[in-house]
């Protein structure tokens, strides 16, 4: 029987599919791209359409001969790269090393890797999409035009090794536009009012908010305005005006696309969007659950749809209806429709209904286990009936004062079924029972609760929210929003404070820069637009060639206006109050790949930096030294005795400026992975301690975290 060459992109892929083609295949790994653009040179013939220039990775002569060895034995090869742009242009580049015509049906594609989907796969071949090619190509070129073009501006102009990206500068310039929002709020005072009220003495006592002052939102800006309201409320009448009762549907969210998977990651375990991604890839391409052998437990994770295949809709009510019952399945499988969605591929879904988290459990790592468990258990919740609630609500008069009650009880979990079952916190809705009152009741008053507010400022942007702002703008696409994030925090451009992006000095100042000069490279709405471009050449609506011409014409001209114009910027440098022990001069904050540092001024002739101490104004337990914050390797923030290593004093959770009630040791505020934090005493013998189960063994061991503090020292000795 003929033999056939499958060519995949990593090893993990290759031997899941191996198992399910048989001995008449052989598959191989081509470890992603083999050909690109030289990173020594621009590489892009901007005068003859834009051809680009590409030559093979170093380093790969050895992977390429031994797949054009492998090819000259197949008597068939197909590529079976990633279903999705980037895909298609390894494979596009596959073909040319390995003499395939492209129009021949070489190319093979599946959303999932399993059995029924490989081999559907390998009896549907097709030609290569040509259309796609071009939109990558196209986005590869206009990447490099900005970044071997404009990067040089900046190295000249501002600092060496300064860098602009297409994409990346626009969510820098989110992030510095909303800290000057920030910076511009201001706060403004605020009080809400509660009145506790019963239907008698005996009876319980429920909350109901001031909603209206002689028919009109009450507006109360002061304290003083607040406690006349009070005094006029504690000698008020209070009289049930009219009862309402509903029903109250709450609907399932959807299957994961690939940034609300990003999103929830976030939120629920903590996960960066880079470490969500790389498990992601582990579990779509294929681990090893037993007997079964190497399987891909989940979908295609690069994809922006919400579709979902019949036959896993089907597979979906079938286990719904065994585990919970036929009312929980609603009576049409749901459809969920998203805007501006490609809808190449199924939204991320598990490849088997049947491979329930708990029963794979022991063949996955613990962060694999906790992303296969999210995906599993969003899948079944999207397909099962809303959660129903009864809710009740209570207006009541009060001479001139409205206030409102409002209640609802769960009358039907539905979809909430799965997140009850598994225990997770925050998906429930807590019940607020309110008393069966009638129109016309009189109440009695408990306690009027005046409460101070102030207005906030916007948030600053955690990973959650950037990926949603980029997906809701339009900027990048699903497999770009994880090397997004990590560029720019690579580059100095924002840094993450407390799990939320804050812009460096000279994020800002570049960003300012690229506004005067370049306002279209920053500019969202020209970006989001230039992702259609790229989408419509995918869709074979659009030229290529016209394309980059559009955009390169405007921007080389601003290029050329911009070396003329920009003098030398000055970076402004923080001088701290630290001399220099070498040679005396007062010690700067620089920016590293770890987070800020001080470094003398007078480098290269003095080389000498030190660590930045922040103390907390806590004292050590152990030697009365102050606690200082210190980072790991991996910038986890952690705190240590300032005198080490005389002393070895450390801990993950952060000291408080307040005493333990009970033993006098000061408090530490402890944080768990989904975000919820508690304040315990920092003394692991203390009674209020006692049911306390620490998360890691790590933040009490000091064995574990002298290790930790050790390796940053050292660190810190070699760069110093």
């Amino acid at each position: 029987m003929s033999k056939a060459l499958v060519v995949v992109e990593s090893p993990a892929k290759a031997k899941t599919i191996e198992k399910f083609l048989g001995k008449n295949y052989t598959v191989k790994a081509s470890m992603g791209h083999l050909r690109d653009l030289p990173k020594s040179q621009f590489g892009v013939d901007v005068e003859n359409n834009f051809e680009p220039k590409y030559i093979n990775i170093r380093g790969r002569g050895d992977l390429i001969k031994s797949l054009k060895d492998e090819a000259k034995k197949a008597d068939a090869v197909y590529l079976a790269t990633d279903p999705d742009r980037e895909g298609e242009a390894i494979a596009w580049h596959l073909a040319h090393l390995l003499n395939i015509d492209p129009q021949k049906t070489c190319r093979i594609e599946f959303n999932e890797i399993t059995k029924t989907a490989i081999q559907q796969a390998i009896k549907n071949p097709r030609p290569l999409n040509l259309a796609r090619v071009d939109a990558q190509q196209a986005r590869r070129i206009l990447d490099r035009i900005v970044g071997y073009k404009l990067s040089p501006l900046l190295w000249r102009k501002v600092r060496k090794g300064l860098s602009a990206g297409r994409v990346q500068s626009v969510a820098v310039r989110l992030i510095c536009d909303r800290e000057k929002e920030i910076q511009a709020f201001q706060s403004e005072e605020y009080w809400t009012i509660t009145a506790k009220l019963r239907e008698n003495a005996k009876s319980p006592i429920f909350n109901a908010d001031l909603v209206a002052i002689d028919g009109k939102k009450p507006s109360i800006p002061d304290e003083k305005q607040a406690n006349q309201i009070k005094l006029e409320l504690e000698t008020a009448g209070y009289q049930v005006a009219d009862v309402r009762r509903r029903e109250r549907r709450r609907n399932p969210a959807p299957p994961f696309t690939t940034s609300s998977l990003q999103q929830e990651a976030v939120r629920k375990l903590g996960f960066t969007s880079r470490k969500t991604m790389m498990l992601a890839q582990q579990l779509y391409e294929g681990l090893d659950i037993g007997k079964s052998g190497p399987v891909g437990l989940i979908t295609y994770m690069r994809t922006d749809s919400t579709r979902v295949a019949e036959t896993a809709q089907a597979e979906a009510r079938d286990l719904i209806i065994q585990k919970f019952g036929i009312a929980y399945v609603p009576e049409k499988p749901p459809t969920y429709a998203k805007k501006n969605s490609q809808d190449a591929h199924e939204a991320i879904r598990p490849t088997s209904i049947e491979l329930e988290p708990a029963k794979i459990a022991s063949n996955l790592s613990r962060d694999q286990l906790k992303l296969y468990t999210l995906i599993w258990e969003r899948f079944i919740a999207s397909q099962m009936a809303p959660a129903v609630y009864d809710t009740l609500t209570i207006e009541i008069k009060a001479g001139r004062y409205d206030l409102r009650a409002t209640g609802s009880l769960l009358k039907f979990p539905g979809f909430m079924a799965v997140y009850i079952e598994s225990r997770e916190e925050g998906e429930d809705e807590k019940d607020v029972l309110l008393p069966e009152v009638t129109p016309g009741q009189s109440l009695k008053l408990h306690k009027i609760l005046p409460a101070q507010h102030f207005t906030e400022p916007p948030p600053r942007y955690n990973e959650a929210t950037l990926v949603k702002v980029l997906e809701e703008k339009g900027i990048g696409r699903p497999s770009t929003y994880a090397p997004i994030v990590e560029t720019i925090l690579e580059r100095g451009y924002v840094e993450r404070v407390e799990k939320r992006f804050r812009p460096t000095d000279l994020g800002c100042l570049v960003v300012d820069l690229l506004k005067d000069y370049f306002p279209d490279i920053v500019d969202v709405e020209f970006t989001a637009k230039m992702e259609d471009a790229l989408d419509y050449i995918a869709e074979d609506k659009a030229s290529r060639v016209e394309v980059l011409s559009e955009f390169y014409r405007p921007f080389s001209a601003a290029l050329a206006h911009a070396e003329e114009q920009i003098g030398h910027v000055e970076i402004p440098e923080e001088v701290s109050n630290v001399p220099c022990e070498i040679c005396g001069r007062m010690m700067v904050v620089k920016h590293g790949r770890y987070g800020n540092f001080l470094a003398c001024p007078g480098f290269p002739e003095c080389r000498n930096t030190k660590p930045i101490v922040k103390e907390t104004g806590v004292h050590c337990p152990k030697c009365q030294g102050m606690i200082v914050e210190r980072r790991t390797k991996r910038g986890k923030m952690f705190y240590g005795c300032q005198n080490y290593p005389q002393c070895d004093y450390v801990s993950w959770d952060a000291p408080l400026k307040e005493n333990c009630e009970a033993c006098g040791a000061f408090k530490v505020l402890h944080s768990f992975r989904k975000g919820r934090s508690t304040k315990l005493c920092s003394n692991l013998e203390c009674a209020t301690r006692a049911g306390f189960k620490t998360v890691s063994s790590k933040s009490a061991s000091a064995k574990t975290t002298k290790k930790t503090t050790n390796k940053v020292v050292k660190r810190r000795k070699k760069s110093g």
